[in-house]
C-alpha cells in the first residue's frame, strides 16, 4: 500500500510520482499481460463486457450440459472433416465418444441427450471416401501428423 497524499501537494503530481516510482521499481513489468495488446481493443463497446469475462473465467456454460455435448459432437464431426490423418480422426472420435458414453451412464441435467457414440470405423470409412484415399491410407502410422 502506498502512503497517503501529503497535504499541500498537488494531487496530479503526487499520482505521477507514484506511477514513476512504481515503474522504476519494475512493479508494472510483473503484471499479467505486460507487453501484450489489450484484448478486444478494436471490438465495439459492450457495456456487459465484465459480465462476459467473469462468466468465461468461471467456466459457466450458456447451454445445459446435454445440449453442450450435442454441440461438441457436431463440432467434432466438423473437425473430422478437416482432419489430415486417419489417426487424428480416430483421436477426435474417441475423445467425444468417451464423453458421450459418460453422459449416457449418468445423464446430465437438461433436455434428453438423444445422442449415441459414433461408429469410429464407419466415420473413418466416410472420411477416406471423401478424401479419395481408399482403404490403404498411408497416414495412419505412428509418425502421422
Amino acid at each position: 500500500m502506498t502512503e497517503r497524499k501529503p497535504p499541500g501537494v498537488d494531487f496530479e503530481s503526487w499520482v505521477d510520482r507514484q506511477i514513476r516510482e512504481a515503474t522504476a521499481r519494475g512493479d508494472f513489468a510483473r503484471l499479467e499481460g505486460f507487453g501484450k495488446p489489450l484484448p478486444s481493443l478494436d471490438a465495439p463497446y459492450d457495456e456487459t463486457w465484465w459480465i462476459r469475462q467473469k462468466v468465461h473465467r468461471e467456466g459457466f456454460a450458456a447451454l445445459p450440459p446435454s445440449l453442450a455435448l450435442r454441440k461438441e459432437a457436431e463440432d467434432a464431426m466438423e473437425e473430422v472433416r478437416e482432419a489430415r490423418s486417419e489417426r487424428r480422426v480416430r483421436e477426435i472420435l474417441t475423445a467425444v465418444n468417451d464423453r458421450i458414453a459418460a453422459a449416457l451412464r449418468m445423464p446430465p441435467p437438461g433436455p434428453p441427450l438423444r445422442l449415441a457414440p459414433f461408429d469410429v470405423d464407419e466415420v473413418v470409412a466416410t472420411w477416406r471416401a471423401a478424401r479419395g484415399s481408399g482403404s490403404d491410407s498411408a497416414d495412419t502410422g505412428p509418425n502421422a501428423p
